[in-house]
């Protein structure tokens, strides 16, 4: 068992008691999760003001006094290190048959409550979830309740739940001590729940997504050193084989150059084919016709010897008009001159498969004689062509 496989099974052990599946082992979107910003909330509150703490904690009826509409406002600024700050104004109303102090209330009366936190984020401890952030926190604030205004010490417990990165919900509990002894104040507990928007919002990754990133790393440095291995033994396999990887290189040049030779010769012969069918110049057609002339005929004879000796030759034809008479006429006249030109060959023994034809109409002028511009007949001629491109040896 060679030190290679050794480390890849290392690796795969450690993939696997870190729970992580070898096509999971990339980091995603939920090993994203929002690492501070600012956090507005709006919901409701509920207070507890019977005077008996933990008795009847979730008395409701008799105890819990609510108002049906939002009566809670925060804003705070959470940071990186899980510890957060945050200022909160409630409202409500101690309603009358709710127990205050022990006593049913028989007077309604305002609760108003300014307070300010300091929260951590126990996903510091339990790990990121990226979408259940649990709390704990302690504050301090000022409480009109019962007709009597008090400065408090609070410590407060929650839990945030997030549908998106800006938008979930907060619920949580504090307790509420008064600051002041003997003016009548109590102590006493206030619940909230509502909706949470989350904004300067500064990303990071989870726990998980880190421990992915540093086995990613691991395993990145792991290929390099199993890369460089390879390496370092390629290197020393070229200096064994280095004299006669030499010998071969000196074979290849030689290989290289009759290769070489062959090509030239090659493209000498190309050249010299090419330069035959230009020496034989172009066919001529009479004005308004797609005729063949003797003239033309002759050269297309030769034309068709060239073809036939050298079947891997496919050549191109175009064939052009000049410029008078009606565009669209003169691209049909165009076209059979280049059908003509084909046939003829074709009818010489060329095979259809060594000819392409296109048809340009007056487009391709080989002179001044376009449209609105007197030209002698000669000069017209010029233009009424067939010509031969070679496009494939």
């Amino acid at each position: 068992m060679n030190k290679t496989f050794f480390l890849s099974a290392l690796l795969f052990l450690i993939l696997v008691s870190r729970g992580f599946a070898q096509e999971e082992l990339q980091i995603t979107s939920k090993e994203s999760i929002v690492q501070s910003s600012w956090i507005i909330g709006l919901g409701y509150n509920a207070v507890d003001d019977s005077g008996n703490v933990f008795d009847g904690l979730f008395n409701v009826s008799d105890e819990w006094n609510m108002l049906p509409y939002p009566s809670r406002l925060s804003i705070g600024r959470y940071f990186k290190n899980g510890l957060g700050i945050e200022v909160i104004g409630s409202y409500n109303k101690y309603k009358v048959g709710k127990k205050i102090d022990g006593i049913v209330n028989s007077v309604e009366s305002n609760y108003l409550g300014l307070d300010a936190r300091l929260t951590y984020d126990l996903n510091k401890i339990v790990g990121e979830t990226g979408w259940f952030d649990p709390y704990v926190g302690i504050g301090a604030g000022y409480t009109d309740a019962n007709n009597i205004g008090r400065g408090t010490y609070n410590a407060i417990v929650g839990f945030r739940t997030w549908f998106s990165d800006t938008w979930g919900l907060d619920f949580n509990s504090s307790g509420k001590w008064s600051m002041t002894k003997g003016n009548g104040s109590t102590n006493h507990l206030q619940h909230a729940a509502g909706v949470v928007y989350q904004f300067g919002i500064e990303k990071g990754l989870s726990k998980r997504g880190e421990e992915k990133l540093a086995l990613l790393a691991a395993i990145e440095k792991e290929k390099q050193r199993q890369n460089d291995s390879i390496a370092e033994v390629n290197r020393l396999k070229e200096e064994v084989l280095l004299a006669e990887r030499l010998k071969k290189e000196k074979e290849a040049a030689n290989l290289a150059a009759m290769e070489k030779a062959k090509l030239d010769a090659e493209l000498s012969r190309k050249k010299a084919i090419e330069d035959e069918i230009n020496a034989m110049g172009y066919v001529y057609f009479n004005f308004n016709s797609s005729y063949l002339t003797g003239g033309s005929k002759t050269t297309l004879d030769k034309l068709s010897e060239l073809l036939k000796k050298n079947s891997s030759i496919k050549l191109k034809i175009t064939s052009h008009t000049d410029s008078r008479g009606a565009s669209k006429y003169n691209d049909w006249l165009s076209q059979r001159r280049v059908e003509s030109t084909r046939d003829y060959l074709i009818s010489k023994g060329v095979p259809d498969s060594q000819l392409a034809i296109e048809a340009f109409g007056e487009r391709q002028l080989l002179n001044e004689c376009e449209d609105g511009v007197y030209c002698p007949e000669d000069k017209h001629k010029v233009n009424r062509r067939s010509e031969f491109i070679v496009i494939a040896y």
